[in-house]
């Protein structure tokens, strides 16, 4: 019984959907919408997109059959341990990891590549406040 009283539980003032319309094509804008909802939409990807995405994984996992069948069980299960051991290297959260000690092992610190140049700590959007930041790493904040 609501007795003609209004609801204690607020409702929007506007619809719940917007009639944003896509272009003239069909494609959606990517200035609204952005750009990973308009390649959706179109739904094509390059051959070569799935390749390009393991690469690392497919040529590490080479790496390993290639070690094994060269020195035996014992090469590519050393490398994974130490591999495993270099994730556990902890430091406070606001520092960039330069992950140094994994590189020289997998033998990435002999290359440039884009990631080298491109991916340099100055230039990253996320930047925060130290204490903020491990505060609430802690779950303090």
């Amino acid at each position: 019984m609501s007795f003609g009283l209004p609801s204690v539980v607020p409702k929007p003032a506007v619809n719940d959907q917007f009639n944003i319309r896509d272009d003239n094509y069909g494609i959606p804008n990517p200035m609204i919408s952005g750009l990973a909802a308009t390649r959706q939409h179109i739904g094509y990807t390059h051959p070569l997109e799935v390749s390009e995405n393991n690469y690392e994984k497919n040529r590490t996992r080479m790496n390993m059959v290639l070690l094994r069948n060269i020195q035996g069980l014992h090469a590519p299960m050393r490398l994974a341990m130490e591999l495993k051991a270099t994730e556990k290297i902890g430091r406070l959260p606001f520092l960039p990891s330069s992950n140094m000690m994994r590189n020289v092992l997998l033998g990435k610190d002999e290359e440039i590549g884009f990631e080298d140049i491109l991916n340099i700590p100055e230039f990253r959007e996320q930047m925060g406040q130290p204490h903020a930041v491990v505060e609430n790493s802690l779950g303090i904040l």
